[in-house]
């Protein structure tokens, strides 16, 4: 496995894992197959562990962020903390799919929360330390400064060593800028997801702030693996490229496909090796974070790093853009992710 340095001076493996796959988002699973696969990824030399405190299902009886999926990544930890590059988010005051009440609050960004959101994660994680904290969405009724200003107070504390944003747009990345140095934008972009190419991804190259995408693989669409029964049942049949307009984007995947066979790859590592040539084409260092609940995939995945795209996969693969069909937003508020604010 490669390096690579984000923003802040953060080295970190070339490819991260995003651990909301092994627990009960995209399908089921159990903790000993999760558990599995996690210490597959460090072993393969994926040391960058993403994971969330609304990830996993709830406790029974409980409200707000889920944390289970925190909790399952503390029993990785617990035996191989200095082998990985932790990062966790905070913000997502509700459970993760679940249905919010018109005008009920979703996120919060004001200091207390902050303050308490990190001891709760780094509780949950049984460490003292995160290596990277996002704020997952930003509170519209909170300056981003004032989120940021707080959240570095706890880097002050030493309960966190960088911090990183998510799905927030230019501006707001160069306000969040002036308070603190940014490590990292965690935002959608992939092969069909590219609207943060416009303001976002520039921005980040201008601040030297590092990116990591996540559903590099489109929920993992892209891979041509799904069914559209698999689609329907969890949280990705939510969105109308996946949902209503299924069929039409199979002329996506036949593309990623006809790639992926003239150069001997499978269609994950085309699509996440067209990520790191993005990311070379804007000038700044780009951690794709695909998860699976599968030994096997996580192989697949991590070969990508030394797939090189010749130029003309490279300019077939970027016309994939042009014929997608529908919407990457998983909720109905246009604000919920970047684009949607720009």
């Amino acid at each position: 496995m490669h390096t690579t340095t984000l923003g802040d001076g953060l080295d970190t493996s070339a490819m991260g894992f995003g651990a909301m796959a092994v627990t009960p988002v995209y399908g089921g699973t159990d903790d000993a197959t999760a558990l599995a696969v996690l210490n597959a990824a460090v072993d393969a030399g994926i040391t960058f562990i993403d994971t969330a405190d609304v990830y996993g299902a709830p406790e029974p009886g409980t409200d707000g962020p889920a944390g289970t999926n925190e909790r399952l990544v503390a029993r990785l930890l617990a035996d191989r903390r200095d082998d990985v590059v932790l990062a966790t988010k905070f913000g997502i005051t509700g459970r993760i799919g679940s249905v919010i009440e018109a005008g009920a609050k979703r996120t919060r960004g004001d200091r207390e929360y902050v303050r308490r959101s990190c001891d709760a994660s780094l509780q949950r994680l049984g460490t003292d330390v995160i290596d990277l904290w996002y704020l997952h969405r930003r509170d519209p009724d909170v300056p981003i400064e004032e989120t940021v200003g707080a959240m570095s107070d706890m880097v002050a504390a030493g309960k966190v060593r960088h911090l990183g944003l998510s799905e927030v747009t230019a501006p707001e990345l160069h306000a969040a800028q002036s308070v603190w140095p940014i490590a990292a934008v965690q935002s959608e972009w992939s092969l069909w997801s590219r609207d943060v190419e416009k303001r976002v991804v520039p921005a980040c190259a201008e601040l030297g702030v590092g990116f990591v995408p996540y559903s590099p693989l489109g929920r993992g669409f892209l891979t041509g693996t799904l069914t559209r029964e698999q689609v329907a049942a969890d949280l990705r049949g939510a969105t109308t490229r996946t949902g209503e307009n299924w069929a039409a984007n199979q002329q996506v995947v036949d593309v990623v496909t006809g790639v992926a066979r003239r150069l001997g790859a499978t269609n994950a590592q085309v699509a996440l090796a067209w990520l790191y040539a993005a990311g070379r084409r804007a000038g700044l260092p780009v951690v794709p974070i695909p998860g699976t609940r599968s030994i096997d995939r996580l192989a697949e995945n991590a070969a990508a790093v030394d797939l090189v795209l010749d130029d003309d996969a490279v300019a077939e693969l970027d016309g994939v853009a042009g014929l997608v069909v529908g919407d990457r937003n998983i909720v109905a508020d246009p604000a919920w992710i970047s684009s949607g604010r720009e």
